[in-house]
């Protein structure tokens, strides 16, 4: 199998989001993945052809004190994660990230793969809220679709 996606969704990562310059966002390392897949197996999904991966979403539950230190601006993106205590009971979910290769965009690939995600976690724990930071207005419109399928409240963090 042919892994040419791979790249070109690596160069989207870094391109739109630039963690690489920004310390406070999640940079997604294997460490990283770990600990993700400690705190829930549904924090990263994707959607695949046979060229690769063609969707990446992450979402992070945590709880609603964290949610609310993050929409209030007063702990970074980095912290939040940091700070989301593995085996709780979680009540939050963030919406972190979805990245959509070019040609496969306005599909509801993202859409789809995110409510599952956050549907997942929603067997496991009282999940009582959503929240995002918008980076563009492809991500505002995905988390409000998010929340209208879910029946979830959204909360929103200032754009950056």
């Amino acid at each position: 199998m042919s892994e040419d996606n791979l790249q070109r969704m690596i160069e989207l990562a870094d391109e739109f989001f630039e963690t690489k310059n920004d310390p406070n966002q999640i940079s997604v390392t294997e460490e990283v993945m770990s600990m993700l897949q400690k705190i829930h197996p549904a924090t990263l999904s994707e959607k695949r052809d046979e060229n690769g991966p063609i969707v990446w979403i992450l979402v992070l539950p945590t709880t609603l004190r964290l949610m609310e230190e993050f929409v209030a601006e007063r702990i970074n993106e980095r912290e939040l994660l940091e700070r989301t205590p593995i085996g709780a009971s979680y009540d939050a979910v963030y919406l972190c990230s979805a990245l959509v290769l070019p040609e496969y965009r306005g599909k509801g690939l993202a859409r789809n793969l995110t409510a599952g995600a956050v549907k997942s976690i929603q067997s496991d724990h009282p999940i009582q809220h959503l929240f995002y930071w918008p980076f563009s207005e492809e991500g505002e419109k995905l988390a409000n679709s998010v929340s209208r399928e879910l029946g979830l409240p959204l909360r929103l963090r200032s754009a950056p």
